[in-house]
């Protein structure tokens, strides 16, 4: 027999979809292909190949993108249990066309995020980074993908060049995938926030978060026709001391606006291999305080978040709105000192 003659018959020879070019020995058997059957396929000469342990590829051309991101997917996301795998790093950015991240082509390897109780190991170019809490899955060409601050993070973590993880860091916020505090928080989890080529990539996420932040206050203010506050100031009272500062103000009405630009610090789970033990923010109890002392004088604190400024402004601008209508119907605030930041 000619070793180049197939074995099996349409279907499963003359497939186009790629899963059904992609298919595990398990998948095979079902097809009443056995493994013997299928080693002879992909020995020399053979029409098919083997591209990882178990994971088959019914043609002997250099596989697409497509097929390698699908035989990852067969080789780490098959359903036994705990989770779902989902595509990572440098590839799920490459999925989402990132600029500044090489093209799948290129990528010699491919990161999967697999439930830590997976028995599996890294093979081929399938990288498997094990979790105790996987996030919740985007779906991109039909595949789970991470969302975009845990693909930074496990992006960044193999990285070590400062210019190339502040270009990463920077196209996330600035193409709008991101906010900032979303990827600080995943940073901190991965336990990455102490490493020296990433302290000055941050500081400029989180400066160019507030500016984008800044930038849709001021859309916002004026697409909604809301009165003009006076901007970036200091309060204080009346020979007193300095209350804080604000990000918007409206004087009339004693309404104070701050953008909320912390980074979250939720607790990490134990035994995770980003976990470690809680990591507190300790802006909140500032900032708490300053609500407090600012209302316990009769002004109305609102805060803003980034993501629901971009999200969501026209519930933002209502929220706004509400709290200046209102003012007329509240004991009459302190008086308080306006002053430029």
């Amino acid at each position: 027999m000619n070793p180049n003659t197939p074995l099996y018959p349409s279907p499963l020879n003359l497939r186009s979809d790629v899963r059904s070019r992609v298919l595990t020995a398990t998948q095979l058997r079902a097809h009443g292909v056995p493994a013997d059957r299928a080693a002879e396929q992909c020995g020399l000469g053979g029409p098919w190949q083997q591209v990882l342990p178990g994971v088959y590829v019914l043609h002997r051309r250099p596989l697409t993108s497509e097929e390698r991101l699908n035989a990852v997917m067969a080789y780490a996301g098959r359903p036994v249990g705990g989770g779902e795998a989902m595509i990572t790093g440098l590839a799920a950015l490459a999925l989402r066309r990132f600029a500044s991240v090489p093209a799948l082509p290129l990528l010699s390897r491919i990161d999967v995020l697999v439930p830590h109780t997976r028995r599996l190991r890294s093979a081929g170019c399938a990288r498997l980074i094990r979790t105790q809490s996987p996030p919740r899955p985007e779906y991109l060409a039909g595949l789970p993908v991470a969302p975009v601050p845990r693909a930074l993070a496990d992006a960044v973590a193999r990285l070590t060049d400062a210019t190339s993880v502040r270009r990463l860091l920077t196209e996330a916020v600035r193409a709008g995938y991101c906010e900032p505090a979303a990827v600080v928080g995943e940073l901190d989890r991965a336990r990455l926030l102490s490493r020296p080529h990433l302290v000055d990539a941050v500081d400029s996420l989180l400066a160019e978060g507030r500016t984008l932040a800044e930038d849709r206050l001021y859309e916002l203010i004026h697409l909604y026709g809301l009165p003009d506050p006076v901007w970036n100031v200091d309060l204080r009272l009346s020979g007193g001391p300095r209350l804080g500062s604000v990000d918007a103000y409206w004087p009339e009405q004693a309404i104070a606006l701050e953008l909320d630009t912390r980074a979250p610090r939720p607790p990490r789970a134990a035994g995770d291999e980003r976990g470690g033990g809680p990591g507190p923010d300790l802006e909140w109890p500032a900032y708490s305080r300053k609500r407090e002392h600012l209302e316990r004088l009769g002004i109305t604190v609102v805060h803003v978040s980034p993501k629901r400024l971009r999200d969501a402004p026209a519930q933002q601008a209502a929220v706004i709105r509400t709290a200046l209508m209102a003012s007329p119907h509240r004991e009459p605030a302190a008086y308080v000192v306006v002053l430029p930041r």
